[in-house]
């Protein structure tokens, strides 16, 4: 009897197991099967497989093909298979998911084995590279610490990785997952920025070693973190190296080998300011986000584009070569010019005077410091005592930046004391930007000049009213005009070192004459010289006051630089060109970007007025461009000196490039003491000249050497002055202006 109740409490309890296990899988089918059907949170459809989603970083890309800085919230970029080591894929498979070539997403043997050995309390993970990889791709809030929602999230896992399986390729699955896997610190996501930052390399010249280094930390990136914790890493390295070993595909005697060298970093971490042209990028980024805004470009789901995550390709103009060479000429000049203008300083605090004082609060009250007080709710007083307590910062110099303790408050006196200094440089003919230099230091002065800040432009406006007296008034190049003080409409200008007697207007502008223009001005009228100046790209405001001949307007280096390519590409003005086109990530042109194009000139003036350029250079106030530079072939140009020689500017003219550069001081206040030091000769053509010797130095950027293109026919306006003064007699005074 008690054998039967026996068999019956076994019969009643093996029923009872199977009933467990056949509704254990019946739940566990039904959970699938909803998790499936999206009630547990959606999963991604057929068309989120084939565009997976992920931040990737936004390249720009110079006109010679390299790539100036990124965009990004992640900084990730894609590699293709073939850009990949095999010693990196070698390392993954051995290390994350040894089967990864013979399952379908799930590795069932491992799943199993992975249950009992965290049954025993021995804890590893089981996820195969594509659950990982399903993980990272459609996983918002990555790996859930919940363990209810991690259980449902690893079968979503398992429903993704096969759907991967059965839509893309085992290359394309492990290219996926190098692409978005995060490598911790830094900022760095993806096998590309791993390279570079931790060896400064790429992808597909990964060493074993390093690949097995970066692997590693893909258990832990913090944990395994080289730069962080060394020892640690160099352990995991090992352990990498010896499962590729155990999978075949490093032998015994190199493993060893590789396990006793040392890891070998060459740490190259980055930031949103890192690369080349970072002024011109911070432009360029809000241009495209303003494009993006207005609507007309979206996605295929109609969607607007994200600058910072949709791995987006943007083709510039810029020249990486000319770029570097623009900043090297400016770091190169600006070191020697800041000392000239540190030396009038010397012993003396500029802060004394009441102007000055003001700008002290000014700039107190600008800094990033200020405002993080007011945030904290601190007092002006409070504020002002904190302005005064030394703390330790990096502060820029032209020799470097210096760890230094300083007070707040003369660190806004020591960079308020700090010349800036900006270039760009285009092709006239085309408008293509090739360099663009907003700036002396983008990490600690913010502020662009090359298109975003204006300042008065003094001489630099000259050509403007001279190029109305000779294509709209008729007047020669080669006419004479008493060079002595004359009034317009009550204003009367000061005049520097002017030249005694009767002088042409040819020379007049090469010495940079005031008299001289303001006399042209009072024949031609301000509104006349106004409405050409905006015709010729000026987007500033231009008023129609006498003064404008001598440059008391502000316009920006961009605006005059498109505006002297005028005289050089026959009297059509084209417009500054900087952005080519925009790609998707997958190649297809999203946007493309042509220049305005209009006559301003007639091409017989603007002949004219480049011989009358290049008369600055050879015999006027850019002489020193032949005699202290070296540089004899044709080349034309304006310097420009504004009141008190706040502002030194120089504009550069050769039969391809148009250069535009400035230099002063943040506020107009602050300014060298002498006209030899801060007019435009000292102060801003050196950086052009350097410039220029560079560019032609490179034969691959092919800048010719030879003079300016004539008009078609050939010039009709004299421009040999010796010539016309044998013509001036028997004629008309009408006749004389007129150069016949």
């Amino acid at each position: 009897m008690n054998n039967q109740l026996s068999q019956q409490d076994i019969n009643r309890y093996t029923l009872r197991f199977w009933k467990w296990i056949i509704g254990f899988i019946a739940f566990g089918v039904i959970l699938i099967f909803s998790i499936g059907l999206g009630l547990f949170g959606s999963l991604p459809s057929f068309r989120d497989l084939e565009n997976p989603k992920s931040n990737l970083a936004s390249e720009v890309i110079s006109d010679d093909n390299v790539v100036l800085g990124t965009y990004y919230v992640q900084n990730r970029s894609n590699v293709r298979y073939d850009e990949i080591s095999p010693n990196v894929i070698n390392a993954l498979v051995s290390t994350e998911d040894v089967r990864f070539y013979n399952h379908s997403g799930i590795d069932f043997k491992r799943t199993f084995t992975i249950i009992l050995y965290n049954l025993t309390g021995n804890k590893q993970g089981a996820s195969t590279i594509t659950q990982q990889l399903a993980l990272n791709l459609f996983s918002k809030e990555g790996r859930s610490s919940n363990y209810l929602k991690r259980v449902v999230q690893k079968l979503q896992e398992l429903i993704i990785a096969v759907k991967l399986e059965r839509n893309y390729t085992k290359e394309e699955i492990i290219t996926m997952y190098l692409n978005t896997v995060d490598f911790g610190s830094y900022n760095t996501f993806g096998i590309k920025s791993a390279a570079r930052t931790y060896f400064s390399t790429t992808p597909d010249k990964l060493e074993p070693q390093q690949a097995a280094i970066l692997v590693g930390m893909l258990k832990g990136p913090s944990l395994y973190n080289p730069q962080r914790n060394p020892e640690r890493a160099l352990a995991r390295r090992n352990t990498v190296l010896e499962n590729m070993n155990k999978a075949s595909f490093l032998s015994n005697e190199e493993t060893e080998r590789l396990k006793k060298t040392p890891m070998g970093l060459a740490f190259n971490p980055s930031d949103t300011n890192e690369g080349s042209a970072p002024y011109f990028r911070a432009v360029l980024k809000k241009d495209i986000q303003k494009i993006f805004e207005e609507g007309s470009i979206t996605k295929a789901d109609g969607t607007p584009y994200d600058l910072d995550r949709d791995g987006l390709k943007i083709y510039t103009t810029i020249n990486s070569r000319m770029q570097n060479y623009a900043e090297q000429a400016q770091r190169d000049y600006l070191k020697d010019l800041q000392r000239q203008f540190n030396v009038q300083w010397r012993g003396r605090n500029p802060f004394n005077s009441k102007e000055f004082k003001e700008l002290l609060t000014q700039g107190i009250k600008r800094s990033d410091r200020y405002h993080q007080l007011i945030e904290e709710g601190k007092s002006e007083e409070e504020i002002a005592e904190d302005f005064r307590k030394p703390i330790k910062m990096s502060i820029f110099s032209w020799h470097g930046d210096m760890d230094t303790l300083m007070r707040p408050i003369d660190s806004v006196k020591y960079y308020k004391l700090m010349l800036r200094n900006a270039l760009m440089s285009m092709e006239p003919q085309t408008g293509y930007v090739r360099a663009w230099v907003g700036g002396t230091s983008f990490e600690h002065f913010k502020y662009d000049q090359v298109k975003m800040g204006t300042r008065q432009v003094g001489s630099t406006a000259k050509p403007f009213t001279y190029a109305v007296a000779i294509g709209s008034a008729g007047y020669s190049p080669c006419y004479t005009v008493a060079n002595e003080p004359v009034t317009v409409e009550g204003w009367t200008p000061r005049a520097y070192n002017p030249i005694p007697g009767y002088i042409t207007l040819k020379k007049a502008l090469a010495h940079s004459q005031n008299y001289v223009t303001a006399y042209m001005m009072k024949q031609v009228g301000a509104t006349a010289v106004a409405t050409l100046a905006k015709n010729m790209g000026i987007t500033s405001d231009v008023p129609a006051y006498p003064s404008i001949c001598l440059g008391t307007f502000d316009a920006s280096v961009y605006d005059m630089t498109g505006a002297y390519s005028v005289f050089v590409n026959h009297g059509i003005w084209t417009e500054p060109l900087y952005l080519l086109r925009i790609e998707d990530k997958n190649g297809n042109v999203i946007y493309e970007r042509k220049p305005k194009v209009k006559v301003v000139l007639d091409e017989q003036t603007a002949y004219a007025m480049t011989d009358m350029l290049k008369g600055v250079v050879l015999e006027g106030t850019g002489s020193r461009m032949r005699s202290k530079y070296g540089l004899l072939n044709p080349i034309g140009g304006k310097t420009g000196t504004t009141q008190n020689n706040s502002d030194g500017w120089f504009m550069g003219i050769t039969p391809q490039l148009v250069t535009g550069v400035w230099t002063g001081c943040e506020d107009r206040a602050i300014h060298f003491a002498s006209t030899s030091q801060g007019e435009g000769a000292n102060s801003a053509l050196p950086v052009f000249a350097l410039y220029m010797k560079k560019v032609y130095a490179d034969n691959k950027l092919n800048y010719s050497k030879k003079d300016f293109e004539l008009p078609k026919g050939g010039s009709k306006i004299i421009l040999d002055c010796g010539a016309y003064t044998k013509q001036e007699s028997g004629t008309t005074e009408v006749d004389k202006k007129l150069g016949f």
